[in-house]
């Protein structure tokens, strides 16, 4: 007689041989913590929400590419009339890459330097606890050379095993800029330490709530991402099943979807240069 297990195969049409040539899973990546640090010195300054949804999105790498070139072509749209578009289009991607659609940089940094949006995303999955450790080492050397203070944008808290950047105004986000290879750093005798990291323009996300603005932070301490005021639960084991609560769920891909009809005006979008990071 059948095992049960037998019989669910056969009645799936899954035989043992053909389990046994499909291997078993891959096991999950292993980075070291300098490793680490050098994936998240160009994202560990950033404020705690977005860079909540960096990590998050990073998981769906290959989804950032389309999304990248959506918002090029959008590049017009901003606040209101962007959350219109994103609704009328039906896209296709992860609440979590939606989520940075207002963040045009942000995603053509990912889109443009694939392997480390990759490898950052599978070091998400594999041991999130670290990833967030190496941020809160990066963040400790900045604070400890002065670079890391509160301002106009930020409200900075060290705490006991944490820091914390959260922006004075919840809905509004300011995309830091800055040099790796100066913030973290000692620095040099009359530097002047108040101009190495500088801001772009506010990003209001009031209008992009449904897609994990509406309450997103960090538990620090318990290695937690928390997205729509719920933890955000997807690991290397749990990533092809894994699907978070967002308001505006998110949409399954097609193998073969339909032509998208296109509702809004097109125009070409001319990044800056990017400048390639050097390593430390």
């Amino acid at each position: 007689m059948k095992t049960l297990s037998a019989l669910l195969m056969t009645l799936c049409g899954i035989s043992a041989a053909s389990l046994m040539a499909q291997g078993p899973p891959p096991p999950p990546p292993s980075f070291d913590p300098q490793q680490l640090e050098q994936m998240v010195a160009s994202i560990a300054l950033y404020p705690d929400p977005l860079l909540a949804q960096i990590l998050t999105a990073s998981t769906f790498s290959d989804e950032i590419p389309d999304a990248d070139g959506w918002s090029r072509a959008h590049s017009y749209l901003t606040g209101d009339a962007l959350a219109r578009a994103i609704n009328e289009d039906n896209l296709p991607w992860d609440p979590s890459v939606i989520a940075l659609l207002p963040f045009p940089a942000v995603l053509d940094r990912m889109a443009g330097d694939r392997a480390w949006t990759e490898d950052l995303g599978n070091a998400v999955l594999a041991d999130r606890a670290a990833v967030m450790d190496a941020v809160q080492d990066e963040r400790q050397r900045a604070y400890s050379y002065g670079y890391l203070r509160s301002g106009s944008q930020y409200r900075v808290t060290a705490g006991p095993g944490d820091i914390e950047i959260i922006p004075v105004n919840p809905l509004a986000i300011y995309v830091p800029y800055y040099d790796p290879n100066i913030v973290f750093f000692r620095p040099r005798a009359g530097f002047f330490v108040g101009g190495a990291i500088t801001f772009g323009p506010g990003i209001f996300v009031n209008a992009f709530v449904p897609w994990g603005w509406g309450g997103i932070s960090f538990g620090w301490r318990a290695h937690s991402i928390i997205v729509n005021n719920r933890p955000w639960e997807r690991t290397w084991v749990n990533r092809g099943t894994y699907v978070h609560p967002y308001a505006a769920p998110a949409r399954p891909r097609l193998a073969n979807p339909a032509p998208r009809v296109e509702r809004h005006e097109l125009r070409e979008y001319r990044p800056a240069p990017r400048v390639e990071e050097r390593r430390r």
